[in-house]
């Protein structure tokens, strides 16, 4: 049998055991008279592929989990015979995650006769044929921020099982079962090497924020962004659907906001839409919250007709308009419809009401709000910047809805409700602040440390991953997560998917895992990287040169 020796970038020849004779390819086809008494010898060949700056793992999961154990012993696959088999309690959830996964396991790689060596027989103690899925509770509806995560694999010569208490916990279990599962390209199969792992987030939550305001991103996209966030963990989509640019959510009490805030009728997300993205991210284990920005970042609600919502900040200009008016009363009966219905729709507990970096020089300028401020006994703008916030909080225990602030209300000593969560953005001296909030009894998120947007050339994901939280004192449980952050200034649908993974992968970890290694940590993610590329995400190289096989 002759073998395309450049093709397969092999080097092959038969080892003469007597005297350790190596004769190559190229010369066995010269000189065959001279290697017929050996012909009966093993055919041994051998990878000479180029280097990658980072050799990647095979069969690691990311994040890294909290406890794995691993044997040096294979099973097979079969993919025509391999199945899931529920034993426990089951619901539509899960049975649509087992047609997902059944999908997942097998993607892009193909068995084909190129491949000549074979694991050692030894290696290979049988075939797994099914893993048996063991569901404790019944189904949950819809993820929260307390879920349980927790799930435990073990892969043995007798079969595999997947246990958890919650279908969210077996949705985790199902992604790291299909990140074990290796094409051994020697031995012409599916392998899975015996492990038992158990594992559960060191974080609540550990999200997503992507901007849809600066420029409109299609549905798709954002269910793209959903399957690679589900594949790195992530269970939270920041939603920051609308922004000074434009409006693009389409509200059935206000049309006009969307039909004049947004780009055009192409850049609108219907509720179809938005219950699509929803249960899309349910099904995945991961919650949508909305932010609804205000009072700052709303010139496109401008243009949709509502009097007097926004501050006329120039007496002598009366275009020039600034952060909604505060002291009109109908503007809080417009709002509340507003979040009302958002509520509503999106189903989360929680509600992002943004607050950051509202124009305090428009209402200082404000002949109207600094006659309105004398006449309440209101010293400064933050007084009135509390005074706006005070009718939102009761909106929000109205709506019995759990308030998300950026840090600006926390510094300037906005009166906050005892619930809020606040999140810090800003990177100077971030792990201070949020010391400082969690010290005054506030739950807190941070994203200082994980803005996507910001790229330069190489390999940045180290400073996502190396971001510092060991020394924040939180006895009561304060810190929730985390976010990162894609904001959309230079972001749109050609670039999202590459400018965010596997860069929130690192994120990912950090949220997830009890312990991180950068050094371990970079081989596991060229093979994440890989992954995603098989799976249908673009992502862009983590380390440097490199190739994925599939």
């Amino acid at each position: 049998m002759y073998y395309d020796l450049k093709s397969l970038n092999l080097t092959c020849y038969y080892k003469i055991a007597s005297s350790g004779t190596h004769f190559t390819k190229t010369s066995i086809n010269e000189r065959e008279e001279d290697i017929k008494p050996f012909k009966k010898a093993p055919l041994q060949c051998f990878s000479q592929n180029g280097r990658p700056l980072v050799k990647m793992t095979h069969g690691q999961v990311w994040p890294k989990p909290v406890i794995q154990n691993s044997y040096n012993v294979y099973l097979e696959f079969e993919q025509e015979n391999f199945y899931f088999n529920s034993t426990g309690y089951s619901c539509d959830l899960l049975h649509e995650a087992f047609k997902r996964y059944k999908g997942l396991l097998f993607l892009k790689a193909k068995k084909t006769s190129q491949w000549l060596r074979r694991l050692p027989k030894n290696k290979i103690a049988g075939t797994l044929e099914k893993l048996n899925v063991k569901l404790l509770s019944p189904c949950e509806d819809y993820p929260s921020l307390n879920m349980d995560e927790k799930y435990e694999i073990k892969i043995r010569k007798s079969g595999g099982t997947l246990m958890a208490k919650s279908i969210w916990g077996i949705l985790r279990g199902l992604e790291s079962f299909s990140q074990l599962i290796i094409f051994e390209k020697y031995c012409l199969t599916f392998v899975i090497r015996c492990t038992s792992i158990t594992d559960y987030p060191k974080f609540r939550h550990r999200g997503l924020l992507l901007d849809t305001s600066r420029h409109y991103l299609p549905v798709q996209t954002i269910i793209s962004m959903l399957d690679a966030m589900s594949y790195s963990k992530l269970n939270v989509f920041h939603w920051h659907i609308i922004d000074d640019n434009s409006f693009p959510y389409q509200s059935k009490a206000f049309p006009s906001l969307s039909d004049k805030g947004a780009y055009g009728q192409s850049a609108i997300y219907s509720t179809n839409d938005i219950k699509l993205v929803i249960e899309h991210a349910r099904q995945r284990g991961i919650r949508v919250i909305p932010e609804i920005d205000s009072p700052g970042h709303t010139l496109s609600w401008g243009l949709g007709g509502i009097p007097g919502l926004l501050t006329q900040c120039s007496d002598t200009d009366p275009n020039y308009f600034g952060p909604i008016d505060p002291t009109v009363d109908e503007n809080y009966s417009f709002i509340k419809t507003l979040l009302t219905e958002v509520n509503e729709l999106f189903r989360d507990q929680y509600l992002h009401l943004g607050g950051d970096e509202v124009n305090m020089n428009c209402w200082n300028n404000s002949k109207k709000l600094q006659t309105f401020m004398t006449l309440n006994n209101i010293s400064n703008v933050e007084g009135l910047e509390d005074y706006y916030f005070k009718h939102i909080f009761n909106i929000t225990r109205e709506l019995k809805t759990v308030p998300i602030v950026w840090e600006e209300l926390f510094s300037d000593n906005i009166h906050l409700d005892h619930n809020v969560v606040v999140q810090i953005w800003k990177p100077n001296n971030f792990s201070s602040l949020v010391q400082e909030v969690i010290d005054s009894g506030y739950a807190v998120l941070i994203s200082s440390c994980w803005y996507l947007n910001y790229i330069k050339y190489g390999s940045d994901w180290s400073s996502f991953y190396n971001c510092d939280l060991s020394d924040i004192v939180d006895r009561n449980n304060l810190l929730l997560g985390g976010e990162a952050c894609v904001w959309g200034e230079f972001v749109d649908e050609t670039n999202v998917l590459p400018l965010s993974w596997p860069r929130a992968s690192a994120v990912a970890e950090v949220l997830w895992s009890q312990v991180t290694n950068y050094t371990e940590a970079r081989l596991r993610l060229e093979e994440h990287t890989c992954r995603m590329k098989r799976r249908g995400v673009p992502a862009q190289p983590a380390n440097g040169p490199g190739f994925c096989t599939y």
